[in-house]
Formats: structure tokens, C-alpha cells, sequence
């Protein structure tokens, strides 16, 4: 497909469909190890035509990279049976089969998928399906032109994806879950990151996908520029009006103040279409698969050269604001930052009366070296309340949450200050016990 589109040649789109509508045939007719027929297995998605399949099965990785490929064939040929067959595949991963954290891949067995709703905390969830998410969840972007896509991969891009590798670059996590007793070797045969893996396939792939982030900010269709990560950058756009120069200042995702300023020296007429986060409209993820137990009152704002801005939304997730933008011309973008209260639906088991916690897009879970060395144990009561301070000197510089809680082992009970950290930060520090979803008293 990328071939494709550099080229221009049909025959590359083409033989990229092909591949797509062979699956689920019984192409494979022998397998060269046994001589046998090939399973039509949901393992390889290969169990019914991809334009009949209606739900995310088998292994994450090759599923998320299948699917992918899926919206591509669905935006460049306008095949509706492939649009059809993307939207309800979409629909039931991040409705049914998503991690909080923005992981996919429920079980160790096969790398898969689980059932709808199963989602053990102590997660697969590759780092390489993490990555794989984030390209599918970019095409649907490409294909519907919708935040909620974009919400998603953030959401994935911060948390599930990021934990995936140390903060000096040299450690990894090929699973990535949501709780660790600290001793249990689930990173291929390791309690903590690993330098190196028998299938590395997971080191080698943040290699390529740290460098390609910036290519996620901005997205352009005609005069319209879509505004979808927050990210301190310079670009030039081109916009059938004109080259457009933004350059975008904020320390977020610690704070939730952006701006933006117009560099170009010619007006550009063109729209800013700014995406307005799914947290900051208290909707963690598209459906019911995870709700804030009390919604934040306090609305986005945004500001035109120091002027209000009426918040239309355009119904697609965005703020359109069209004007012929100048040098010197600013848009300022204000996201309520407030701890969130995460539950999940009924249906998954495992986190019946548990919660998460969230402050703007990131995920943070309580480790056992700030907790009296436990993470597991920990209990916090419903009505806690919870402060956010940025401490520049922990975890590279990061925003820690604080509440009053306890830590229950048996019959005993320890009032504790309970200090949770960002997900993606977890064991920085050393093997240690961690958990992202904390009983709730």
C-alpha cells in the first residue's frame, strides 16, 4: 500500500488486496513441515474471508497488522464489504477486548485475543500489538477522518506502548500487564525488562515507531489540518491555500494548557480542526467498556488570539476553527486536568470493585518501592481525594498522585500515604511488586 501511494501504480494496491482476499480460502493448502492441510485457524485470522470476519480473534499482533492493511484496501478503493468489515472488527476490540492501558492480546496462549471481556490484569499484551494499535487505530483515522480513533491511540501511545521500554532506552517488556508480584517471570523468563529477547521482535519494532511519533500530529485533507497530538514541534503543512507553519508549545501530557502559533508569512486560509480528547470530554474510550465514576465538571476551553472561542463541536471530535491564518496569529487549547476515577464494565470479572486512576492521558498504577514495598495489598477508600504534583526529579520528571489509604494482609491494617506513579514508569527502579487496578474500600 505504501508503494502504492508513492508510486502511484496500481498493481501494488492491487496485489495488496489480493493477499487480504485469499485468507479464509484454504490457500494454504499443505503445511511443508507435516504434509497436512493447513488449519483454517482464527489463530492466523484465517478462518472465514476478511470481509466476513465481525470480531478481533487470534494472534494480536498479526490481527492489528491484518486489520491495518484492512482500512488501507477500505480508504483507497471504497470497497464497502472491506469498510463494513473494519468498522465491526474495530468496534468489537476497543468495545469488548481493549485494556485500559491501550493494550490488546488478553492470553499467553497464542499471543491472542481473548474472549469479549476477558481481560486478566496479568496482560499480555505485547508491545509489539501495542505499536500494531496504534497503526490500525491511525488508518481508521485516515479512512473516517474521527477522534475517537486518534483517542485511542493516544491512549495507547502514553501507556500500553510506552511501558514497553525503559526510560534509558536499553530495557524492555515484551508483555506488558497490568499487575506484577515482582517475582513472577513473565518477561520471557524475566520480573523486569530484558536487554534482549530469543524473538526480539519488540525492541527492534520501538526502534522504528519512536522516530515515526511526530508523523501522528497533524493530518491534512484539503484546507482542513487536523490537530491530533499535542506535541512541542514545528511543522509546515501543505493545505491546497498554501504552506501553513505551526509551531506547538505545552508541557503536556503533565499539564493541560497548549498553544499554538502561526509562523507563515503569508495568511494561509485554511481550518484548524483541534481534537478535543476523549478524557477531557469524560469519555475514556469509545463505548461502555471503561466509564469515570465522577465525571469532571470543568469544560476545554479555547482561545483565538486571547479570544474565547465559542466549542462547537464538529461532530467527529474536533473544534473547527477557519480563518486566514497569519504570523503572529495564536490559538491557546485549555484540557481540565483532574484525577479520573476508572471502572470498568460489569462484564469483566476481574475488575469488579476495583478501580484505575488516570490524570489526562496517562494511566498510573501504584509501585511497591513507594508503598512500604507492597502494590497488591493496597486499598483506597471510594471518596479518597487525590493531589497531583509534578516532581521533576523522580522517573525523569513526572506527575505523582497522592491519597490517604491502607494496606490490609490478613487481619492487619497500615494507614499509608499511597503514591501512584505513570504506568509507562513502572520498574525503573527494580523488580518490585505493581498493579494498576487497587481495591476500592
Amino acid at each position: 500500500v505504501k508503494l502504492y501511494n508513492v508510486t502511484g501504480s496500481r498493481m501494488y494496491l492491487d496485489l495488496a488486496k489480493l493477499f487480504l482476499d485469499r485468507r479464509g480460502h484454504g490457500m494454504r493448502e499443505y503445511n511443508d513441515s507435516t504434509g497436512k492441510p493447513w488449519e483454517r485457524s482464527t489463530y492466523a485470522q484465517d478462518q472465514k474471508p476478511v470481509t466476513e470476519q465481525t470480531e478481533a480473534v487470534g494472534h494480536a499482533v498479526r490481527a492489528a497488522y491484518m486489520y491495518t492493511a484492512m482500512a488501507d484496501i477500505a480508504a483507497l478503493t471504497g470497497d464497502k464489504d472491506y469498510l463494513a468489515a473494519s468498522d465491526s472488527i474495530w468496534q468489537n476490540a476497543v468495545t469488548k477486548k481493549l485494556y485500559l492501558t491501550g493494550g490488546i492480546g488478553a492470553g499467553m496462549g497464542g499471543e491472542a485475543f481473548g474472549a469479549n471481556y476477558q481481560l486478566p490484569n496479568d496482560a499480555y499484551a505485547e508491545t509489539c500489538a501495542a505499536i500494531a494499535n496504534v497503526f490500525w487505530n491511525y488508518r481508521m483515522f485516515l479512512l473516517h477522518g474521527d477522534a475517537k480513533y486518534i483517542d485511542v491511540l493516544e491512549r495507547t501511545l502514553y501507556n500500553g506502548l510506552l511501558s514497553g521500554i525503559s526510560l534509558d532506552g536499553k530495557l524492555f517488556f515484551y508483555p506488558n500487564p497490568l499487575r506484577s508480584d515482582g517475582i513472577s517471570t513473565f518477561n520471557q523468563g524475566k520480573a523486569g525488562r530484558s536487554p534482549w529477547f530469543d524473538c526480539s521482535c519488540c525492541p527492534s519494532n520501538l526502534c522504528r515507531f519512536i522516530p515515526a511519533v511526530a508523523g501522528y500530529a497533524y493530518a491534512v485533507k484539503d484546507n482542513d489540518v487536523y490537530v491530533n497530538l499535542f506535541i512541542n514541534s514545528e511543522a509546515e503543512i501543505n493545505t491546497g491555500n498554501g504552506v501553513l507553519q505551526i509551531g506547538q508549545s505545552s508541557n503536556y501530557p503533565w499539564e493541560g494548557d497548549i498553544t499554538f502559533e502561526i509562523k507563515n508569512e503569508d495568511p494561509v486560509d485554511a481550518a484548524l480542526l483541534i481534537r478535543i480528547p476523549g478524557w477531557a470530554r469524560n469519555i475514556p474510550v469509545p463505548g461502555d467498556l471503561y466509564t469515570y465514576v465522577s465525571p469532571v465538571k470543568a469544560e476545554p476551553s479555547v482561545y483565538v488570539n486571547g479570544n474565547p472561542e465559542k466549542i462547537t463541536m464538529s461532530g467527529n471530535g474536533y473544534v473547527r476553527i477557519r480563518k486566514k491564518w497569519k504570523q503572529g496569529d495564536k490559538i491557546e487549547l485549555k484540557l481540565p486536568m483532574e484525577v479520573k476515577k476508572v471502572v470498568a464494565n460489569k462484564a469483566v470479572t476481574e475488575d469488579r470493585g476495583l478501580q484505575a486512576y488516570e490524570y489526562g492521558p496517562v494511566v498510573y498504577c501504584a509501585e511497591g518501592t513507594d508503598n512500604n514495598g507492597t502494590a497488591l495489598d493496597i486499598v483506597i477508600p471510594a471518596g479518597a481525594e487525590f493531589s497531583a504534583e509534578y516532581e521533576n526529579g523522580l522517573l525523569n520528571g513526572v506527575n505523582t498522585l497522592k491519597t490517604k489509604g491502607h494496606i490490609t494482609r490478613g487481619r492487619t491494617t497500615e494507614d499509608i500515604e499511597v503514591t501512584l506513579v505513570p504506568y509507562y514508569a513502572w520498574n525503573n527502579r527494580g523488580n518490585g511488586q505493581m498493579n494498576v487496578w487497587l481495591r476500592v474500600e
